[in-house]
């Protein structure tokens, strides 16, 4: 089972939660730190089975619509492996 773990803990700026993102899920450096490129990669390079995210809770309000975004995200990505009889996938906030 492959599983990325993404730590968010004291993320600042939207731009740093994009780039946490790039490293974590090792997308290449040309990622365009927006949703729609998370998505577009997250379908077509990610093969993890989870994703474990850390220190969401450390983000102040003004992260709250990213993450709904982020965590949308994730749930479309798990009705697309279902869809296509992928690999499950699943994440946790912790």
């Amino acid at each position: 089972m492959k599983i990325i773990e993404l730590d968010l803990t004291g993320v600042k700026t939207l731009n740093e939660l994009h780039e946490r993102i790039r490293v974590a899920f090792d997308f290449p450096e040309w990622y365009g730190k927006n949703w729609s490129a998370f998505w577009d990669l997250l379908w077509s390079e990610c093969d993890a089975d989870k994703v474990i995210v850390k220190g969401e809770n450390s983000l102040s309000n003004v992260f709250k619509d990213h993450l709904e975004k982020m965590h949308k995200i994730f749930e479309r990505k798990i009705e697309f492996n279902k869809e296509c009889a992928f690999n499950d996938f699943s994440y946790e906030i912790i």
